[in-house]
């Protein structure tokens, strides 16, 4: 009873729900590992009085919370205070006001902002927390819009080295915001990567999610490019001659985008770049970013220097190293100053890119413009880890519990964050987070929402059936979530597929965060938060097997879910993104044509026996047409591709949906799927171009150009007349 006590005490659950009216007990085990990766001996008896007695001496009796949150609606609870206690505020912006006695109210009608609250008793003792005031809700998204969803690496111009990048984004903004109406361009996430090689290509397992990674840069759009002279032009001229082969490699050929061959060629071409020096107003304009970014930039190029020399594993340099702060880290650091800066300088190239790809797509009518994506975790070994190891829980990884979509659960190997160390910390590294991901967008999709509820955590060593649920404070991190959105002034876009807690989809409506609903998905399971969406939980896709950003594959609906009614356009909730696909899932061709269950039988994918998954697939597809055919949305009748996929888009429209996403693969036909669930080496996740329904690579100008794409746009504009 002692360990369960004190495991509810730092918000570990000792026990979950795989299925509806079934629960498993937490392994002791895993309950100890859990605690003791919070700072907490359980190990013992013992340990265990220990540590209650320490919790109830420290935690217990403090005067104040870590963090104190308050919003309009939702003053904190100060009930436990001692009568004659006065409160002072120290405002974020150099000011004081004293409070006097508790009025939670009057805390609630503080600026917005992250401010101290002090209290002090009539004995004597004193409490300092950091307390956030923020708004209700985010940001809502401006009317009703369409968009395109891409992986920009997939979206290669006649000027790209090898794979897509900020100058093709900016292109693609501009353009589609002025020639098809779009109102916004969701990316995935442009998130710093462990270096290689090779480099795994996810962009779900980053070494940094606080800065984006410099491969995506043009490199003609530095303005120091013009400056180039002598040999180092000569250089980068061979550079770029190389980069064109790479290039022509890639959209002729056939050869898989080589994010490693990409890289070398650009850090060439950077290294060149760095030695020419800054324009007056260029030096200023780099000096002001270094001291905006501050410690945080610092150490992120600090990592990348000592990366080179000692590898991208961090927990395998020499042991000074390991530490940040410690003075062997300092030393290398003086040593290393040229090497700092030169990665300090491309985060600030990056920076500028992303601001002008912003700009272009505001420029061209854009009503949100970008949308970036936030990946739930960062690889161990990468630089956030190494730069802030105390926010990170060490020996643990997220996942997903066991379920009915996956009966040996989830391990994605990326360390958790740990919920006491953010709010001892006044959330200051979420906030610098979200803070840096919103510099330049006009909304942001969370990848796995629910992570800001609960995570399931798994002991290194062990597999994911034996991890537990640790929770973190949904009120705090949607607070300052909301808090760094309306100061950006950008909406939020949940990616609320999957195992769902109750009550979470309504909380998150309530404060304004959207909802992401796939088309195949939405159905009437018979239950579920009819509150908060349409739908029953079960109608959502379970994470597939392998990682964060990632969907249900078809294959893992339980049996006999096509049974369930499809939901009329009218059922679906109005605060949500809609899609038809995902990158994870099949393209709407493939889907149409059945290529999506002949690739998963030639890899060994399937759930069941071939003949019975092509039997239920067709029968799915069947129902879905005969919808269509029935709400008037298929005039062109069955059989005909482009028709259908038109047809499935005139589906969405329908819907309440304030964001309509449209996959930029299917505007072409395309048949293959940037990622496949379930696959390693056995399929090129992440490495594949734009391409036609021939297979064959499409550049943003054959996009721009297609006549299959300028009908389905067509079919969207005409949606909102």
């Amino acid at each position: 009873m002692g360990r369960a006590r004190l495991a509810r005490l730092h918000g570990i659950a000792t026990s979950y729900a795989p299925s509806p009216g079934t629960s498993v007990q937490t392994a002791d085990d895993t309950v100890v590992a859990v605690l003791a990766a919070l700072g907490v001996d359980a190990s013992t008896p013992h340990a265990v009085r220990t540590a209650l007695a320490a919790y109830e001496d420290g935690a217990g009796r403090a005067l104040l919370p870590r963090t104190v949150v308050a919003r309009p609606d939702r003053p904190p609870d100060l009930t436990g205070l001692p009568e004659g206690t006065v409160l002072r505020v120290e405002t974020e912006g150099g000011g004081t006001a004293d409070l006097g006695a508790p009025d939670p109210a009057a805390l609630a009608r503080l600026p917005l902002g992250v401010h101290v609250l002090e209290a002090r008793t009539p004995g004597g003792r004193t409490a300092r927390a950091p307390l956030i005031v923020a708004p209700d809700r985010v940001p809502a998204p401006p009317g009703r819009s369409h968009g395109f969803l891409v992986q920009l690496y997939s979206l290669l111009s006649r000027r790209s080295w090898g794979m897509g990048d900020l100058g093709d984004l900016a292109d693609l903004a501009a353009w589609s915001g002025r020639a098809l109406g779009t109102g916004f361009v969701q990316l995935n996430p442009l998130h710093a990567a462990v270096p290689g090689p090779p480099t795994d290509p996810s962009p779900y397992r980053p070494s940094s999610r606080r800065f984006p990674d410099p491969v995506h840069l043009r490199i003609e759009h530095i303005p120091e490019y013009t400056d180039l002279a002598g040999t180092a032009r000569l250089r980068a001229d061979e550079l770029a001659a190389r980069a064109h082969a790479l290039r022509s490699e890639v959209l002729e050929r056939g050869a898989l985008i080589d994010r490693d061959a990409v890289w070398a060629l650009k850090r060439e071409a950077l290294e060149l770049l760095w030695a020419v020096p800054l324009s007056p107003g260029r030096r200023a304009a780099y000096c002001d970013f270094l001291a905006e970014q501050g410690q945080a930039l610092e150490d992120h190029a600090t990592w990348c220097a000592i990366a080179e020399r000692h590898g991208p594993d961090w927990r395998g340099w020499p042991a000074e190293l390991r530490d940040p702060r410690s003075p062997g880290t300092a030393r290398l650091r003086h040593r290393l100053l040229d090497r700092i800066d030169f990665h300090c300088r491309l985060a600030w190239l990056t920076d500028q890119q992303l601001a002008a790809a912003q700009r272009a797509a505001q420029d061209a009518g854009m009503a949100i413009g970008l949308v970036h994506d936030l990946a739930v975790g960062v690889h161990p070994s990468g630089a956030d880890t190494w730069a802030q190891q105390d926010a990170f829980a060490a020996g643990m990884s997220i996942g997903a519990p066991p379920d009915a979509f996956n009966a040996r659960g989830q391990d994605w190997g990326l360390p958790p964050w740990r919920p006491d160390a953010l709010a001892a910390a006044g959330y200051a590294p979420y906030r610098e987070l979200l803070r840096g991901l919103l510099r330049h967008a006009g909304a942001l999709r969370i990848d796995h929402v629910m992570g800001l509820f609960r995570l399931w955590w798994v002991p290194e060593g062990r597999p994911p059936t034996e991890g537990a649920y640790v929770r973190y404070d949904g009120e705090a991190m949607l607070s300052v979530l909301a808090l760094e959105a309306q100061r950006a002034g950008a909406a939020v876009i949940g990616e609320d597929l999957g195992t769902v807690e109750p009550g979470v989809r309504g909380v998150l409506a309530a404060r304004g965060v959207l909802g992401t609903s796939v088309l195949w998905f939405e159905r009437d399971y018979g239950g579920g938060e009819r509150d908060a969406a349409p739908r029953a939980e079960a109608a959502e896709a379970a994470e597939a097997a392998d990682g964060p950003g990632a969907a249900m594959a078809p294959e893992a609906v339980p049996d006999g879910s096509a049974a369930a009614r499809i939901l009329a356009p009218g059922e679906w909730r109005s605060g949500c993104l809609a899609t038809v696909t995902t990158h994870d899932l099949p393209t709407t061709a493939a889907r149409l044509t059945g290529a999506d269950v002949a690739l998963r039988e030639r890899l060994g994918l399937l759930a069941g026996p071939p003949e019975r998954e092509r039997s239920r697939a067709t029968y799915e597809l069947a129902e879905w047409m005969g919808e269509l055919v029935r709400r008037g949305l298929l005039p062109e009748g069955q059989g005909d591709e482009e028709a259908a996929v038109k047809a499935v888009h005139r589906f969405l429209l329908r819907t309440p949906a304030r964001m309509v996403g449209i996959w930029l693969p299917d505007a072409v036909g395309d048949r293959r799927p940037q990622n496949l669930p379930g696959t390693w080496d056995e399929y090129p996740n992440w490495r594949l171009p734009i391409a036609g329904p021939d297979g064959r690579p499409h550049t943003l100008e054959e996009l721009a150009a297609s006549p299959r794409l300028h009908a389905l746009m067509r079919e969207l504009s005409a949606g909102y007349r």
